[in-house]
């Protein structure tokens, strides 16, 4: 490393991210070198000028400028001390060293530059307490919300997921894949209400469904099941207002015949996007609660079926993308949108079209979104298929996803 180099590590100093390892700042360290250009801006405008008004107090603003851009709580201190020392020459060329105004801009750089001390100080704390924050929200989100595989038995699938909440990665949406033998089944979910209360009732969905999508053959089993978890979950936590918690969610499950299943209890209608025809939402022949409306026992939703071809999609999301609202109060519409975002993989289209939703909106997602993308690829006939691949013989060409 070069001396230079060295001097802007020692001086911008390191801002603690979210996952370690990670560092983010807020300014460049390019920025170190302002109270610098400030200093010689008001010694140039005092040197040039031709008024008798002295533009020495101007100079208390430099420790205030170097306590922003600063990532080292020492810094504002050696420019409050270099600033006394421009203050000095500044005072001594104006003869007023004896002057009141010297001697209060001498005392206001020095309570300027403590001021700034103490502010880095505390700015930095706050920062390191939320980047301790952020870590453990991203491990709780990787522990309730696991990454989901590129391809799941039949299926190609991908995930995009934005909290609301700038500094947390979590919130109450949830979703998940798993491959069963009664073939793919995944879940989109969303639990009304925000913070810890709604974080653990979206956990015990999720380990509701882990276990109820591979023991159950029957999908609207599945769907009773979760009922069944949330109704235990939500009396044995104790949580504020019982009796108004629910959770909408939408159940599919794609059989290895390419029939698709799907199990809407409340929640906005999957998306079928098939190559040649108009997306279609997939609603569902009656409307069903969410989940914690109805006694457990009378959860028994229809089951939607719809046969499926090679290559067609299915698109599961929850509300905070349908009802993403613009300047004018519009809400985004996705099956118009979702057209012009449908090239490439699964990966690239859920990209794309949060990046349109956020253009839609003009600025970060109000609310949390999921979006779940399916796409049907079964192995070819005469191929077994373990952990989601196709088993190929020896020296067989590899089968592209």
């Amino acid at each position: 490393m070069s001396a230079t180099g060295w001097i802007r590590d020692r001086l911008a100093g390191q801002t603690p991210g979210a996952v370690p390892g990670r560092v983010t700042g807020t300014w460049p360290r390019t920025a170190l070198a302002l109270p610098f250009i400030g200093m010689a801006l008001v010694l140039s405008l005092d040197f040039f000028s031709n008024t008798e008004v002295t533009v020495e107090p101007a100079l208390t603003s430099v420790p205030a400028l170097a306590a922003v851009v600063s990532r080292r709580t020492w810094y504002p201190l050696l420019i409050g001390v270099l600033t006394e020392i421009a203050a000095f020459l500044m005072a001594g060329y104006n003869e007023v060293l004896g002057e009141s105004v010297h001697s209060a801009t001498v005392f206001a750089i020095a309570l300027v530059a403590g001021i700034g001390w103490v502010s880095t100080t505390l700015r930095l704390r706050q920062e390191r307490a939320l980047a301790e924050a952020q870590l453990v929200a991203e491990i709780a989100r990787r522990v309730l919300l696991r990454p989901v595989p590129e391809r799941v038995g039949s299926v190609r699938a991908a995930v995009h997921y934005a909290a609301a909440h700038a500094h947390v990665s979590i919130g109450g949406d949830l979703y998940e894949v798993v491959n069963t033998r009664h073939g793919v089944r995944a879940v989109v979910g969303d639990v009304r209400g925000k913070g810890l209360a709604a974080v653990e009732t979206a956990a015990a969905v999720l380990g509701a469904f882990r276990e109820a999508a591979h023991q159950e053959a029957a999908l609207d089993r599945v769907a009773g099941w979760l009922a069944v978890s949330l109704d235990r979950a939500l009396h044995e936590n104790d949580h504020p207002g019982i009796e108004e918690e629910f959770v909408t969610l939408v159940l599919i499950g794609l059989r290895s015949d390419g029939t698709a299943e799907i199990v809407n209890c409340g929640h906005p209608a999957p998306v079928l996007l098939r190559a040649g025809e108009p997306v279609r939402l997939l609603e569902p022949s009656e409307p069903v609660p969410p989940l914690g409306v109805l006694d457990p026992a009378d959860v028994c939703p229809p089951v939607q079926r719809l046969p499926l071809s090679p290559g067609d999609r299915v698109l599961l999301y929850t509300d905070g993308v349908i009802e993403a609202r613009d300047g004018a109060g519009v809400f985004y519409p996705l099956v118009d949108r979702l057209p012009h975002c449908a090239e490439g993989g699964p990966v690239e289209v859920l990209n794309r079209l949060h990046q349109d939703v956020v253009r839609h909106v003009g600025h970060k997602l109000g609310d949390d979104a999921a979006m779940l993308l399916l796409q049907y690829e079964p192995a070819g006939p005469h191929l077994p298929v373990q952990g989601g691949r196709p088993i190929l013989a020896k020296g067989a060409p590899p089968v592209r996803d």
